[in-house]
C-alpha cells in the first residue's frame, strides 16, 4: 500500500498559492514540498516586451535587492524597452521640427503678403 502524505500547511484547497510536489527524505519518509510561484519578468509599459537586464523576481523581493539590479542606466531604463525609447525621442525631435517648420512657413507667409 502507498504511504500517506499530510498536508504541512493548513489550506487545504489546491490553489495556485498551496501548490506542491512529493519528495522522499533521506529517511525513506513522503513529504510534501510546498512550491512558490513562479516570478514574471517586468514587462515595457508601451510594447509587452521582457525587459532585458531586470530579473524576474516576485514583487517583495525587488525590496531585497539594489536599486542597480532594478533597472538600467538609460533614460526609462527599468521602465521601457531601448527601441521604445528610441521611438519616443524620435516623435519628439520630429514633433519640435514640425513646429518650427509650421513656424517658418506663417513668417514667409506673413513676409508675402506685405509685398
Amino acid at each position: 500500500m502507498a504511504q500517506r502524505v499530510t498536508l504541512r500547511k493548513r489550506q487545504p484547497y489546491n490553489t495556485t498559492s498551496s501548490r506542491r510536489r512529493i519528495v522522499k527524505t533521506p529517511g525513506g519518509k513522503l513529504v510534501y514540498h510546498h512550491i512558490k510561484k513562479l516570478a514574471t519578468q517586468p514587462k515595457c509599459g508601451d510594447c509587452g516586451i521582457g525587459l532585458p537586464g531586470v530579473p524576474a523576481l516576485r514583487p517583495r523581493q525587488y525590496a531585497t535587492i539594489s536599486k542597480r539590479q532594478k533597472t538600467v542606466c538609460r533614460a526609462y531604463g527599468g521602465s521601457r524597452c531601448g527601441d521604445c525609447v528610441k521611438s519616443r525621442i524620435l516623435r519628439a525631435f520630429l514633433v519640435e521640427e514640425a513646429k518650427i517648420v509650421k513656424k517658418v512657413i506663417k513668417s514667409q507667409q506673413k513676409a508675402g503678403g506685405r509685398k
